[in-house]
């Protein structure tokens, strides 16, 4: 089983990548809308891993990236964005982001399987 925090201001993006993700059964999604709420339910060991947006109005992805890491190093963190630049990938991984995906998706079956390739279930 993987346990998956997604953390998108889009509700739209959160549940459709909720419903995707969950179909199989052996991942167990908690999706959640703000970057404030995710930081407050974030708890070390609760997840193995996490699909980040970086534009967020309440507080910026890399910011609650900062903040997931420095609860829990080993939690790994796939980056979510419509906005790929240079700058924010090379700050995203200096943070310590895992991987980098963009927006709109080439598909979900692809961003489910970047999911099991980078984050080991329990």
């Amino acid at each position: 089983m993987i346990r998956l925090m997604i953390v998108d201001d889009e509700p739209s993006i959160g549940m459709m990548l909720e419903k995707a993700l969950g179909r199989s059964g052996d991942i167990k999604i908690s999706y959640i809308d703000n970057p404030l709420n995710a930081l407050n339910r974030f708890r070390p060991g609760e997840y193995d891993g996490v699909l980040l947006d970086i534009m967020m109005p309440q507080k910026d992805g890399l910011s609650v990236l900062e903040e997931i890491k420095a609860k829990d190093p080993e939690c790994v963190v796939i980056m979510m964005t419509a906005y790929s630049t240079l700058d924010k990938v090379l700050q995203s991984h200096k943070i310590g982001a895992d991987h980098y995906i963009l927006k709109p998706f080439e598909s979900l079956a692809a961003v489910e399987k970047k999911v099991r390739e980078l984050i080991p279930g329990k």
